[in-house]
């Protein structure tokens, strides 16, 4: 599983719809031409096309960010008076 997923910075966006032609696989408009994204891990075979569709955005408004891996935490248990 890949640890980067793409992200929109909403403020940012002006809703041109270059990021979903260069990365149709994580990325669709709505129908205001503003950018909807999956939320799915991007592929390590999909990373070059999801980093140039951060780097074409015209109001650098996609990201391409590393996922936080999930640690697991061990479930309290109720303290005992």
């Amino acid at each position: 599983m890949s640890r980067f997923r793409v992200v929109v910075d909403p403020t940012s966006c002006a809703g041109r719809g270059l990021c979903a032609e260069l990365f149709p696989e994580r990325i669709r408009l709505d129908r205001w031409g503003y950018p909807i994204v999956d939320g799915e891990s991007v592929p390590l075979s999909l990373l070059d096309h999801a980093l140039r569709a951060e780097s074409m955005c015209p109001h650098l408004a996609i990201h391409v960010v590393e996922q936080e891996q999930e640690v697991p935490r061990p479930v309290a248990s109720p303290r005992r008076r």
